[in-house]
């Protein structure tokens, strides 16, 4: 029985299209042109990085985030805040929570969308990063680290992402149950891959996640 329902953050709960709009416009190129090429590196299971420095050959991206910030400190530059959220999130949260189900977001993010996500307020039971833990997705200590805040045995937890190498498989390997959301450049992309069979379920939106662990259950 699902007990635990866990959810990444970009591109699941969080839409990064100003995000990458900002990025366009600090590497002097139209959104297109590196939507295009992010588009690209995710077809080709490229690190989206790959498709900056395809714009920008050479590009030093720590030395670039750092000038970005000294530039614009009190921008968003490469981060979120509540006007990035999908329509559905809250409303979807607030009904698996209800139904009985614990939620916990869980995402490979830095530190401070920790703060950005805490001050959303949302139905969640816990927020966690990456960052927070010290070990990120795909890796086996990222989904035991799921497991312990959620105080479930593996079989107990859906995790919820957009990609199937760093949400799906991984967490399945983990032993979890998993759900593939159709939402972004790699959820639509993935979710035509053979592999996108391992996923417990094929959600189009957070919607659809309630059904389905009715199913699943």
């Amino acid at each position: 029985m699902i007990a635990a329902v866990v959810f990444d953050v970009g591109e699941t709960l969080i839409s990064e299209t100003r995000i990458w709009s900002r990025w366009a416009a600090r590497l002097g190129v139209s959104p297109f042109v590196l939507m295009g090429a992010l588009g690209g590196m995710a077809a080709l299971d490229r690190p989206h990085t790959d498709a900056f420095r395809l714009l920008r050959p050479g590009l030093d991206l720590d030395a670039e985030e750092a000038a970005w910030e000294r530039d614009d400190p009190d921008g968003l530059r490469n981060h979120f805040d509540a006007d990035d959220l999908y329509p559905d999130v809250r409303a979807a949260l607030s009904a698996i929570r209800a139904a009985g189900h614990q939620v916990i977001i869980a995402g490979n993010q830095p530190r401070r969308a920790y703060d950005a996500l805490v001050a959303m307020d949302l139905p969640a039971d816990s927020v966690h990063t990456s960052d927070g833990w010290g070990v990120a997705k795909p890796e086996a200590g990222f989904f035991a680290k799921v497991a312990a805040v959620a105080g479930r045995e593996p079989g107990e937890i859906l995790y919820v992402g957009d990609r199937l190498d760093n949400d799906v498989l991984p967490a399945a390997a983990a032993g979890m149950r998993t759900a593939l959301l159709r939402r972004g450049p790699w959820g639509y992309l993935h979710a035509e891959r053979p592999q996108a069979q391992a996923a417990d379920v094929i959600v189009d939106d957070l919607h659809a996640l309630l059904p389905a662990l009715r199913r699943l259950t």
